[in-house]
């Protein structure tokens, strides 16, 4: 018991250890990230349901309040799988607002288009034709949404992947416009929260957001928002998930 004592506090010890270097280095990078991400741009964050902000790209969202950036946010799902579409709708405007997003950069979609069900694909061409509007209304220069993966392989996730990236390769994204897509990693590192900071270091994307201490104690606020989802292993989720803490991504 002494071993699994000491070996903890050894894991714990090294974990604060590689924060503190990242902290470091984050100081030094902030003037790289904003010169590839730009101060003051306009961003839109595409997620599936309500809850996926908080969930997995509230390392993001707080990175790019850092930078100055005005977030929008387009959900095209209201989460109606349990008939909690309603409940749901208002949990998101709750967390956004923990997060600095406002109500009146949201916008929720609620139609029979995009169900909120792992078994129903949404049509690429559908959900690239409601994104590309979204864009140019807004202006926007830079979507984040989710990889290839959709980090839990959820098909509503990998829909918008799908049509964010057939946006970008046809070259019918505005001028400009950039996509920064939230890398996927494997069950083991998903669950190691800070843990997975020295990975994340070495095998890092184009951009990388880690939360402080209290920005990680903000996203968990804005999760805490969601109530009608927080079953048991959710709230397991929160305290070991790597999202919570890190994200790291891509550049299409």
């Amino acid at each position: 018991m002494e071993a699994v004592g000491v070996l903890c506090l050894a894991v714990v010890a090294l974990a604060r250890i590689m924060f503190w270097v990242w902290d470091y280095s984050e100081r030094m990078k902030r003037q790289v990230q904003a010169g590839l991400l730009g101060n003051g741009s306009r961003t839109l964050l595409v997620i599936a349901h309500p809850d996926d902000e908080a969930m997995f790209f509230a390392p993001t969202l707080l990175g790019l309040a850092r930078l100055k950036h005005r977030v929008f946010l387009l959900c095209f799902s209201a989460g109606n799988y349990y008939n909690q579409g309603e409940i749901r709708k208002k949990e998101l405007l709750q967390s956004c607002g923990v997060l600095g997003i406002p109500a009146a950069s949201i916008t929720i979609i609620d139609n029979r288009d995009f169900p909120d069900d792992p078994g129903v694909q949404w049509d690429t061409a559908s959900v690239a034709s409601v994104l590309l509007q979204h864009i140019e209304v807004n202006d926007i220069n830079l979507v984040v949404t989710f990889d290839a993966g959709g980090i839990s392989g959820h098909s509503n996730h990998v829909a918008l992947h799908t049509a964010t990236r057939t946006l970008h390769s046809k070259g019918r994204l505005p001028a400009g416009c950039r996509v920064l897509t939230l890398q996927s990693v494997s069950m083991l590192r998903k669950y190691i929260s800070l843990l997975d900071l020295p990975f994340s270091l070495l095998h890092t994307g184009d951009i990388l957001f880690v939360l402080t201490s209290k920005e990680a104690a903000q996203a968990k606020r804005a999760m805490s928002c969601h109530r009608s989802q927080l079953l048991w292993f959710r709230r397991l989720y929160v305290l070991f998930s790597r999202y919570m803490r890190i994200n790291s991504l891509h550049f299409l």
